[in-house]
């Protein structure tokens, strides 16, 4: 995988050109201090309080959810950065795209921190809620400090243009989404793209879903992007028609789902049933054949904040001195009501 593919499948790069065939999104470039807020991982707090809507993450009148409290004995208080002219730009573009989005980076979405937000949903009605999920987003942090870490070349880093991409929220149905790997402008294989669960549909109507992504491919995605090889999301909706839902480079940063980078680059046959659907002229469909094999999700990983881990490893003195402070800070205040 090539750096240059990598910045071709930036949502601002291919967005223009498939932008009849996706989701109607708006894109906002992110300043820099904005950037250094969200890779600041002593700033807990959320900025961007200011809502359109009354939202229940954000209910708050007295301003303490802006407050937060130093590790050090003098308890000074810090305020969370504020972005008015960000702020306002953001609250624009939501507006503009029915007061609900989805927001995404350059190529990630927050995906890993949905644990962190009401009722698990990357829905986002205000900046504070973007800002709360993308600093809880390790697919986030990848974005804004290692985009090329995967990349074989030697090549010096390209810049990159920070963008918050905001996406008008759609309810997508996991069974309908497919991932679909493109080698040499050819579409190779299809992957279930929520392949740890088991939809009945898709192994009843297989060769319907695998011919209406064949045909939507060919007839607005092949030989129109930058590169010949690539990763390509899609949407089959309750019509049967298909969406262009996210690109990604063809490589290892991309998860290969029910196929693996060895089989989708290494030229050999997909399975022993290649030769036939190469006469049909169709790629290899993979998807969850019955319940016994549904996983839980990868992301799942995810939820364990980072100082829980580090607690449990050692890998951060400072933190574990924190918590013994407040642990003693604890006993010492139950001491004083059972005195009381």
């Amino acid at each position: 995988m090539k750096k240059e593919q990598v910045v071709n499948c930036q949502f601002s790069v291919w967005y223009p050109i498939f932008k009849n065939h996706t989701i109607k999104s708006l894109i906002l470039p992110l300043p820099p201090n904005v950037i250094d807020y969200l890779l600041d991982d002593g700033t807990l707090v959320v900025s961007g309080s200011e809502n359109i809507h009354q939202s229940p993450t954000n209910n708050s009148d007295s301003g303490d959810d802006d407050v937060l409290w130093s590790d050090d004995e003098s308890t000074a208080t810090v305020t969370a950065p504020e972005f008015p002219e960000f702020n306002a730009k953001v609250l624009e573009a939501i507006n503009a795209l029915d007061g609900h989005v989805f927001p995404k980076l350059n190529w990630s979405s927050p995906r890993d921190a949905n644990w962190i937000a009401l009722n698990s949903s990357l829905q986002c009605c205000s900046l504070s809620e973007v800002f709360l999920l993308f600093k809880s987003s390790d697919f986030i942090t990848r974005d804004l400090t290692q985009p090329f870490i995967h990349c074989n070349d030697d090549s010096p880093d390209p810049a990159i243009q920070y963008e918050l991409v905001l996406r008008k929220w759609s309810e997508l149905i996991p069974g309908g989404e497919f991932r679909c790997f493109v080698k040499e402008n050819k579409l190779i294989a299809i992957s279930q793209r929520d392949y740890t669960q088991y939809y009945s549909h898709i192994s009843s109507q297989e060769d319907i879903i695998c011919q209406a992504i064949l045909k939507f491919f060919r007839e607005h995605i092949q030989y129109k992007f930058l590169d010949e090889d690539f990763v390509l999301d899609v949407y089959q909706d309750s019509q049967g028609r298909v969406w262009l839902i996210d690109l990604n480079p063809f490589g290892k940063v991309t998860d290969s789902l029910l196929f693996t980078w060895e089989e989708l680059t290494s030229g050999n046959s997909l399975t022993a049933n290649q030769a036939d659907n190469a006469q049909q002229e169709r790629p290899e469909f993979r998807y969850t054949t019955s319940e016994v094999t549904v996983q839980p999700s990868p992301c799942l990983s995810y939820r364990i904040p980072r100082d829980f881990v580090d607690l449990s490893t050692g890998e951060d003195p400072y933190k574990l001195i924190d918590f013994l402070k407040l642990k003693k800070g604890q006993q010492e205040d139950e001491e004083t009501e059972e005195e009381v």
